[in-house]
């Protein structure tokens, strides 16, 4: 398994997904903009050889589709992150076993956990260059702005690492970082963030918070560190489950923090608490320019990296995105611990169109009525990152979520907005959505799609149309004699319907 960045480009390349550019382009606005078309596209990760006034080459849609998400997890199908989403799940809300089956499975997923233990490297490639005081220029990485009304130069896939000043626990989170200086940039992380904890630890005892940057990581590390799931294990080794083996760490030159040993870049750096600078607007997940914030500033002392090193980079925007790709794979991982919170669950869609996580689509395996409500509820308060879902939609178990064509079919048919959709005012928000009337505080919707049960309804509900299965057998056993056996049923072309879909 490729336990680096420079492995994973090696199996993007052998697989046909890798495209290299060897024409200049710039790395303000150019590079985001053919990789956006690209994304649009569906198409394949691009290394960007020969970027203006830089040294090193970009590399960007890495992640750019869910089946390079599923390779990165050493995986070939969605559908196989569920079972990595039962570990997690058996870790998260252990049960005492009441069948061997159960404790062998248990004992398993303990071991998995022992075999995640991360490793330590003396002589780490992320420390072949050392650059320190200043030498340092912040400038020479090929930093990208992606949108004309951004602010400024940003770093978007780094691994941002802070450790309690308490407990020693690091935290290893994803932030957005903005240049602001040869040797200084802002962090921009919500206050509920382990740094921004770690930070206000710090101040308290009046001191800096150290930091340190790992840039081009192996993806899997990355998908590691973007789970929100609340298990008290460190996301080194969430890593090491995701991959099956520990990850091997290094210690930094100048800060007291570990970084992953084959890490392309690592910048180590402090923050002085009260120390801010402006930070923003920049494109965000929704679709908008985000705000202008006073966000953290952090001050680099020693940039190190590899020989020859590949900056790893994206950004966010209206989907599809690299993000919303992640998104969809994390989706598989966490059904597994959706189901164990809430029983009825049989099933849930966070569909990218609805920015990953706005709107949810959940099925139940229907028994009594106001079973739909229920499950709704449920859902808003089992995970915190469902606590800014805005639309929960609960379907029967029969529909497909994933089809938007039957959800559409079940709201349709199911649905009386008198009775069928409930609606919670003022709750807290994601504040990067315009759409509420008070920034942080929104308002959430809830629509039973499901078949109707008494008292529910005081009629019988009509009986879905299905086709003879007699018939229906005959039929696809007939399929090549009828002379049809070139028309594929399965790949279904959605502009024939009416549809527009377009890059």
């Amino acid at each position: 398994m490729a336990r680096d960045l420079r492995g994973f480009i090696q199996l993007l390349e052998q697989r046909g997904q890798l495209r290299r550019i060897t024409a200049e382009v710039n790395a303000d606005l150019e590079i985001a903009e053919i990789s956006n078309r690209m994304l649009q596209a569906g198409g394949p990760a691009l290394l960007f050889e020969n970027v203006k006034n830089a040294a090193f080459p970009v590399l960007v849609n890495a992640m750019g589709t869910v089946e390079r998400i599923c390779w990165a997890m050493n995986m070939e199908q969605p559908q196989e992150l569920e079972e990595l989403g039962k570990k997690l799940a058996l870790l998260q809300q252990p049960k005492p076993p009441k069948k061997i089956s159960q404790a062998i499975d248990f004992g398993k997923v303990l071991f998995d956990v022992l075999k995640a233990k991360p490793g330590h490297s003396f002589f780490p490639p992320c420390q072949q260059v050392v650059i320190e005081g200043e030498k340092l220029d912040l400038n020479q990485l090929p930093l990208i702005r992606p949108y004309p009304g951004d602010a400024g130069r940003i770093i978007t896939l780094g691994l941002v690492i802070t450790k309690d000043c308490e407990t020693g626990t690091p935290n290893v989170g994803v932030y957005r970082l903005q240049l602001q200086s040869q040797n200084t940039m802002t962090v921009h992380w919500l206050s509920v963030r382990g740094g921004a904890r770690h930070l206000r630890k710090a101040a308290e005892r009046g001191q800096k918070l150290e930091v340190a940057i790992a840039l081009g990581v192996d993806p899997l590390i990355i998908m590691a560190a973007a789970t929100p799931i609340p298990v008290d294990l460190s996301e080194w080794l969430f890593a090491g489950l995701y991959g099956g083996s520990g990850v091997t760490l290094a210690k930094c030159k100048t800060v007291d923090l570990e970084v992953p040993a084959d890490a392309e870049f690592v910048l180590e750096g402090t923050i002085t608490p009260g120390e801010v600078l402006p930070d923003g607007p920049f494109g965000d997940h929704m679709g908008y320019y985000g705000g202008v914030e006073d966000s953290p500033l952090i001050r680099f002392q020693c940039l190190t990296h590899r020989k020859d090193p590949v900056y790893l980079t994206t950004f966010s925007g209206r989907p599809p995105k690299e993000e919303a790709m992640m998104a969809i794979a994390l989706n598989r991982i966490y059904t597994p611990i959706l189901r164990q919170q809430v029983s009825e669950i049989t099933d849930f869609f966070l569909p990218m169109e609805a920015l990953s996580y706005k709107a949810a689509i959940i099925s139940i395996d229907k028994a009594y009525p106001g079973q739909a409500r229920r499950a709704a509820l449920a859902f808003w308060s089992a995970l915190p990152q469902f606590t800014y879902t805005k639309f929960v939609i609960v379907v029967d178990k029969s529909i497909n979520i994933r089809d938007p064509r039957q959800v559409v079919w079940a709201i349709s048919s199911k649905v009386d907005p008198v009775r069928d959709v409930f609606i919670l005012p003022e709750t807290p928000f994601d504040s990067l959505d315009f759409a509420s009337e008070k920034i942080g505080l929104g308002g959430r919707m809830g629509i039973d799609a499901t078949t109707k049960i008494y008292p529910e309804t005081d009629h019988d509900w009509g009986e879905v149309l299905e086709s003879d299965p007699t018939m229906a057998e005959q039929v696809s056993r007939r399929w090549r004699e009828y002379g049809l056996g070139d028309i594929n049923l399965n790949e279904v072309n959605a502009n024939l319907f009416g549809y527009d879909m377009r890059p």
